[in-house]
């Protein structure tokens, strides 16, 4: 796995990236509006707010922020089901993004999208899938459009690792570099498919290396450094923009809520969960970074995640106050 350079070296490495103060607060920013909106999420289905299931992202938030911040807003996005955190890092609207969780006229899809299926064409936010892997093969057509038009975007393609055991991956990176689009595909890979741990259910690790087939260039990084996350991300960019065809990265990650919200976590520990909060957690590696290297202060950190949440719970009053959808347009939007 690919890894950052020592923490010591943090200031060197921001130099060498050339961020700013403000491009890192931002990016902390960011990680906790996803953190913050992602335990509200939580306590919104508990008080039987949110219908239907979701995924939650919460531990995987460098992955959202890096691989953002390394593209263009332009750019199109494929996301998965536990792609709420991609969204927002894609500078989604909260409080609409908000009214689609609770069911809302004023939700990106009028309340039909709900968690899995949001979407917004309108940011080339192409949308989330329900189905393992559903997202993947659309990516074609996107990169296909792309270069037939000569266009200068290109299209991220987000899925997790077990996505990866579709025939749907194999089919799609085949022809993805055949005809050389221009198509940036990310494995999420956060241990787990549904329960299955993905060493008991890939013969061979890396997922990323399976790229080798089909002569696509890969990396396999630590997706819960951020800064890992946006300088692998940025390279590929460049590498796909100059017309070589796509590149594939997995970001080995971690979730610390279940697959959805029926899952109970029986196939692992506690302890396995708690060291990955406390010892790997994305934010506090970052915060911690940022403050040991004078960027902020922790009163300042704290700040920053009040006003965080400030954002997440004047979205719940947002989502609460909108109407929903009259019950007279169930028709609309569907095809028959």
């Amino acid at each position: 796995m690919e890894k950052g350079l020592p923490e010591e070296q943090f200031a060197l490495k921001v130099k060498r990236l050339k961020l700013k103060k403000q491009d890192l607060i931002e990016m902390y920013r960011t990680m906790c509006q996803i953190r913050q909106f992602e335990l509200m999420a939580d306590k919104l289905y508990a008080l039987g707010k949110v219908h239907g299931t979701m995924h939650l992202s919460a531990g995987q938030e460098a992955v959202a922020v890096g691989i953002s911040r390394a593209t263009r807003v332009e750019d199109f996005l494929i996301n998965h089901h536990r792609g709420h955190g991609h969204f927002i890092a894609k500078k989604a609207d909260i409080n609409i993004m908000m009214a689609e969780f609770l069911g809302k006229e004023a939700g990106y899809c009028k309340g039909r999208g709900g968690s899995m299926h949001i979407a917004d064409f309108s940011s080339n936010n192409l949308g989330a899938n329900g189905i393992v892997g559903g997202g993947i093969p659309h990516s074609l057509g996107v990169g296909l459009a792309i270069q037939m038009m000569k266009r200068k975007e290109i299209c991220i393609t987000i899925f997790g690792d077990g996505a990866s055991n579709e025939g749907t991956f194999h089919e799609t990176l085949n022809m993805a570099a055949l005809w050389k689009l221009p198509i940036l595909y990310i494995i999420e890979n956060n241990k787990y498919g549904m329960s299955m741990d993905i060493a008991r259910a890939a013969a061979k690790l890396p997922l990323a290396q399976r790229a080798e087939a089909y002569g696509i260039p890969w990396k396999y990084i630590d997706g819960n450094d951020l800064l890992t996350v946006y300088e692998t991300t940025r390279d590929a960019v460049d590498f796909i923009r100059a017309g070589n065809g796509p590149m594939l990265i997995e970001t080995q990650t971690y979730r610390y809520f279940g697959h959805s919200k029926s899952d109970r976590n029986l196939y692992r520990s506690k302890e396995e969960i708690d060291t990955w909060r406390n010892s790997k957690d994305p934010i506090i590696r970052f915060e911690n970074l940022l403050i040991e290297n004078g960027f902020f202060t922790k009163s300042e950190a704290e700040t920053i995640d009040n006003e965080a949440l400030s954002v997440i719970e004047e979205a719940v009053k947002f989502a609460d106050a909108s109407p929903d959808p009259d019950p007279s347009t169930v028709e609309e939007y569907v095809y028959a």
